[in-house]
């Protein structure tokens, strides 16, 4: 089944039931989920924009019933519940398991996923921006390790960005919770779970022990392809890949990355030693954050933003985070993206 022969499907069944969507303005006579119709249809879901009263633009995420998984909702709502204030990780609003469609409401990110600039090779960051870019992510990264979770399947495809309107600034956000699982440190584990190309050493081996240091090596490949705009190892099943992985002792430095600090962290991250590899928290005290070179290299653009950000939430706007007033958190609007993305 082809994509448009795929989307009618699921259109055709939805519209013959009763609108469940109590907090929408229904944009069709069938359902509520199309300001734009289907944003993607993928093997487990499919993926609409939608009008909320409540919660303004949103994702909703339509689940086939043999293929639900309650994890990605509890998760979700666990992660939420004890990072409120945490603007890098994707929000989940409502859950509803209605009849045969099950769906999931969440926070909309209104420019795709990091692969925009990852696949694109003539779009190289500004050294500032990359550098708000990663900070975000291993903030996110942090926080949901803070709730005691390994995500399972972090890459570029994952973590979503999205500019508010008028706002001038660009978030990250960490998505996709389908494959995330409580820390486990004694079971072994029996099942596949991750994208190739992220896959940490451990995790070809038999019977791995998967910890958030999983997470922590696809970090690293995610900035790594961020950077270079291709994987250090990509080979075409799981079992070559392991093979390859096998024979290395570690990642070699590309000739794009110039910047020594930004490369000794790329290295801690990449470390192919899990109990040698650095956290998330620990990355964000990395000199390539913390040094005179990094405060130095901060934009005048980052500054205003946050200044901004000072006065809004002097003035009582109580969604200013610590991070809005922060310029080294601060990615400025991604103009050359948003020209770039036309023919993405």
């Amino acid at each position: 089944m082809n994509l448009r022969d795929a989307t009618a499907a699921t259109t055709a069944t939805l519209a013959t039931q009763t609108c469940p969507f109590r907090f929408c303005l229904c944009i069709q006579p069938c359902i509520a989920i199309s300001i734009q119709s289907q944003v993607l249809i993928a093997h487990k879901a499919s993926l609409y924009e939608a009008y909320s009263l409540e919660d303004g633009i949103v994702a909703v995420k339509i689940f086939q019933q043999e293929k639900y998984d309650e994890r990605e909702i509890n998760i979700g709502i666990e992660i939420l519940s004890s990072q409120k204030q945490n603007l890098f990780l994707l929000k989940q609003f409502k859950y509803n398991n209605w009849e045969k469609c099950p769906f999931l409401v969440m926070e909309y990110a209104n420019m795709k996923t990091l692969d925009i600039i990852a696949k694109q090779r003539q779009i190289s960051l500004p050294s500032c921006t990359l550098r708000a870019l990663m900070k975000q992510i291993l903030e996110g990264m942090r926080a949901f390790h803070s709730a005691d979770f390994v995500h399972r399947d972090i890459k570029c495809d994952n973590i979503l960005l999205h500019s508010p309107p008028g706002s001038g600034r660009v978030y990250a956000k960490i998505s996709d919770f389908g494959f995330a699982k409580k820390v486990d440190l004694i079971n072994e584990q029996t099942y596949f779970a991750g994208t190739l190309p992220f896959m940490s050493p451990e995790q070809f081996h038999e019977n791995p022990i998967i910890t958030q240091k999983v997470d922590i090596y696809a970090l690293g490949i995610t900035f790594y392809k961020l950077i270079t705009h291709k994987y250090p190892v990509n080979e075409r099943n799981i079992k070559e890949q392991g093979k390859k992985m096998s024979k290395l002792k570690f990642i070699n430095r590309p000739s794009q990355i110039k910047d020594n600090l930004l490369w000794d962290l790329l290295q801690k991250l990449l470390e192919f030693d899990p109990n040698k590899r650095i956290s998330a928290a620990q990355a964000l005290q990395h000199q390539y954050f913390t040094s005179l070179e990094a405060i130095a290299d901060v934009s005048k653009e980052q500054q205003n933003l946050a200044s901004v950000a000072f006065v809004e939430k002097d003035d009582g706007d109580s969604n200013i985070t610590e991070f809005d007033t922060d310029p080294t958190f601060i990615i400025q609007h991604l103009e050359l993206i948003f020209k770039q993305e036309k023919n993405y």
